[in-house]
């Protein structure tokens, strides 16, 4: 199979000058002025061109066959002048003491006005996209036409997923992406996807179509490129990015060897405990991320023996919460380079490049700290993080733009960053819960979740509801594994702690969704199910062979598509979905995918290449080299044609969704039910009435009593979709309702005025989902 991810040749970008001390150097090119203008239609008082110089020309340098390490000027030069920290201080000198820096509001995240500007938002794939023929990924997300489609559906936002350079360098030699392009290792757009100016195309396309951009930026780490070699050469202050600890030779013993052709090695448990005990790192870590056996066992790596520029050779233990090619960024340096580095890259992609928004990966590990003897380093819920997250958010805001975190920890640090730090989150609150919903064909568990998200304050118009995206179904329940473990719960009328709860949560999930019963859905460490939402569905409905499938199964998986889609968009917040989902996709066999699993990583059978626009049926592979995927739904331009399409109907429940501003409004209650598969949420809307979504998650027809305390007693109920009058609420703050199975509904409730015993409301429309 072709390898996705690699990018062929060697990029050099212009120099620039790396750092302060070289401020002043005859290399350094003068700066420009940029040009400051306003976009005051789109983001009012935010600059709309400012190009800072980063990344402009690209040249080979001459390679002379000497070390690949500091006794070579001629390396560390090539590596310094396409160092990301180098482009982070070029850019902060331009737009230091610029007017434009001071006309946002950026204090307090602003959770709803992000929800406004960007409702409904498509998450691409880069490795996973097929184009037309010679076609860039950029240039597909912006051709018009497109565009259109997703105008008519109600999407309005593109998350394109990382696209600059990523992986690491060795020798000349650029290296490819370990974790899927977010080991990012330079500002510059990788030729693999495109170029910056068909980036910025794509983003007046969005604008021309009332949309936005959304970027990706990794607080977390970088890949092992230029700023990490230069690093290992001890290099100024590039070894102050990163969790580095320089170990003297005299204690290279306590180091694991490197083997041949590798230039790290992950520490084992016992070589952790020893350089512990020697004062060196603080040891192990609350949790292994990716834990592999053999291949990751602990947080730290050592590098192999580098001669830095004055001659010394040295090794390193260095921290890594993902992979060993994904060195972490040490966010309280005396430097602050890393600092430097982060922020540098968001501004080059707000003020630059014209996005209106970025994606925080991997925020919620940016602290780590010595904790008490013979316990694990605090690394999660650190202040750090608050602080360092408070930092980036604000930054963005200055500049006019909004931001979303992917923070996988518990409800309460969820909360605590929402205070101050990015304007969304990412719902990995209930995410698991509606999946194990479905799976159960009972609701208590994300009702518990739902009741705890409102307890503790986190505001649903908050999170990003999303089905799909590149990663596997998570269900580490952190707020119940991880800081509410000792807590009890009631689950399915048993009282479990909260390490019980997840434990049993997850044990059901693995078996129902992997192994004999969905052999086609794989588990992904310790993290989840490495499926799409298609082969979760299959599986949830006991589906065991997906080339058997009958039509009247692919109609249910629809049905049920649409009920998680309900779900997700029927509720305050954003509304995120992928092109697995609007394709219908299915997970790869992973035979076709085997180089890329081999260490462990699963969810690469996620990550199917789909053509949602149909423009190169015959495609077996993306550009990048993703093997195509099974589309139960086909292309976009077909299923808008078929009224029945899952297109069409979800256009049906973002109509009712925008119409009556469900995105913007407050949830008040999740009430108890008659049925153990019914959901109800009661929301207030921004006009004061009441919308009151119900979902039957489960195979039976439903009919029963819904009620809430915040139901207002003669209130008329009206279906949103239909229109019909479904019935009035009655004095016990009740109304009566058939849902029939995997079927959801909104409802509106109108309050009749006494003078003229006319109903209050807004004028129905009639539409099928």
């Amino acid at each position: 199979m072709r390898e996705p991810m690699a990018s062929n040749g060697v990029f050099e970008p212009e120099t620039v000058a790396g750092d302060d001390q070289e401020a002043g150097s005859a290399a350094a090119e003068p700066l420009v002025e940029p040009d400051v203008n306003f976009d005051e239609h789109l983001y009012p008082a935010r600059p709309k061109a400012l190009r800072p110089t980063a990344r402009r020309r690209q040249y080979y340098a001459t390679r002379p066959s000497f070390e690949f390490d500091g006794r070579n000027a001629a390396y560390v030069e090539w590596l310094r002048n396409q160092a990301m920290l180098g482009d982070a201080n070029a850019l902060a000198r331009q737009l230091s003491g610029q007017a434009s820096m001071w006309q946002n509001s950026y204090a307090h995240p602003n959770p709803r006005a992000a929800v406004e500007r960007a409702p409904v938002w498509f998450t691409a794939y880069p490795l996973s996209f097929i184009t037309r023929s010679s076609q860039s990924f950029l240039s597909a997300l912006g051709d018009p036409a497109m565009w259109e489609a997703f105008s008519e559906i109600g999407i309005r936002a593109i998350h394109t997923g990382p696209v600059k350079l990523a992986g690491g360098i060795s020798g000349w030699s650029q290296t490819p992406s370990v974790d899927g392009h977010f080991d990012r290792i330079s500002m510059a757009i990788d030729p693999v996807f495109g170029t910056e100016d068909e980036f910025r195309s794509m983003c007046q396309v969005a604008a021309d179509h009332g949309g936005t951009i959304i970027d990706d930026i990794v607080p977390g780490h970088t890949g092992k490129g230029a700023d990490f070699r230069l690093a290992e050469m001890n290099f100024r202050d590039y070894p102050g990015i990163y969790h580095m600890i320089d170990i003297p030779e005299e204690d290279w013993h306590l180091l694991p060897d490197v083997p041949e052709g590798q230039d790290s090695v992950n520490l084992s448990p016992d070589s952790e405990q020893a350089l512990q005990k020697a004062g060196y790192i603080i040891g192990r870590l609350q949790r292994v991320i990716f834990y592999e056996p053999g291949v990751k066992e602990t947080n730290w790596s050592a590098t192999r023996a580098v001669v830095d520029t004055t001659g010394k050779t040295r090794r390193w233990v260095y921290l890594h919460y993902f992979k060993a090619g994904q060195p972490s960024i040490n966010w309280l340096d005396p430097t602050f380079a890393g600092m430097r580095l982060v922020v540098g890259d968001a501004l080059h992609s707000l003020v630059d490049l014209g996005t209106g928004a970025l994606r925080l990966d991997a925020n919620g590990f940016l602290g780590v700290e010595k904790s008490a003897e013979e316990q694990p380093g605090w690394s999660e819920g650190h202040p750090l993080s608050e602080a360092a997250n408070q930092l980036i958010g604000s930054m963005i805001r200055k500049v006019g733009g909004f931001s979303f975190q992917e923070l996988n920890l518990t409800i309460d640090d969820i909360k605590a960053t929402s205070e101050a730090g990015p304007d969304l989150s990412y719902d990995f609150i209930t995410r698991p819960a509606y999946h194990y919903a479905l799976v159960t064909a009972d609701t208590e568990l994300l009702r518990l979740t739902l009741r705890l998200s409102m307890e503790i304050g986190v505001d649903q118009a908050s999170l990003v509801h999303a089905l799909q995206n590149h990663d596997e179904l998570t269900y580490e329940l952190m707020h119940f594994a991880a800081g509410h473990r000792d807590e009890m719960f009631e689950l399915a009328g048993q009282e479990l702690t909260g390490a019980q709860l997840a434990e049993q949560v997850q044990q059901t999930m693995r078996e129902r969704l992997t192994g004999e019963n969905a052999p086609y859905n794989a588990v992904f460490t310790t993290n989840g199910i490495a499926c799409t939402t298609v082969s979760f569905i299959m599986a949830a409905l006991g589906v065991q062979d997906p080339d058997a499938i009958t039509p009247e199964q692919e109609a249910q998986i629809l049905d049920v598509h649409i009920l998680l889609s309900m779900y997700n968009a029927l509720q305050p917040g954003v509304f995120a979905l992928s092109g697995w989902d609007l394709a219908g996709i299915t997970a790869l066999d992973r035979k076709s995918v085997e180089e890329l699993t081999a260490q462990g990583d699963t969810r690469w059978i996620n990550r199917g290449a789909h053509d949602i626009m149909g423009t190169s049926p015959d495609a077996e592979y993306s550009s990048s080299g993703m093997p195509r995927a099974r589309s139960l739904y086909g292309p976009l331009p077909d299923q808008l044609q078929d009224p029945g399409s899952y297109a069409r109907r979800l256009q049906q429940i973002l109509a009712v969704r925008e119409e009556h501003g469900i995105a913007t409004g407050s949830l008040l209650d999740v009430p108890g039910v008659s049925h153990r598969g019914l959901l109800v949420m009661v929301i207030q809307l921004g006009s004061g009435a009441l919308e009151v979504t119900v979902l039957n998650f489960s195979d039976q027809d439903i009919a029963g009593s819904i009620q809430s305390s915040h139901l207002v007693p003669g209130s008329a109920v009206h279906d949103l979709f239909s229109g019909a009058a479904v019935g009035q609420v009655d004095d016990l703050h009740s109304f009566f309702l058939e849902l029939p199975a995997f079927q959801g509904t909104a409802l509106l409730l109108t309050e009749e005025d006494a003078a003229t015993g006319e109903e209050e409301g807004v004028e129905l429309g009639e539409v099928s989902p």
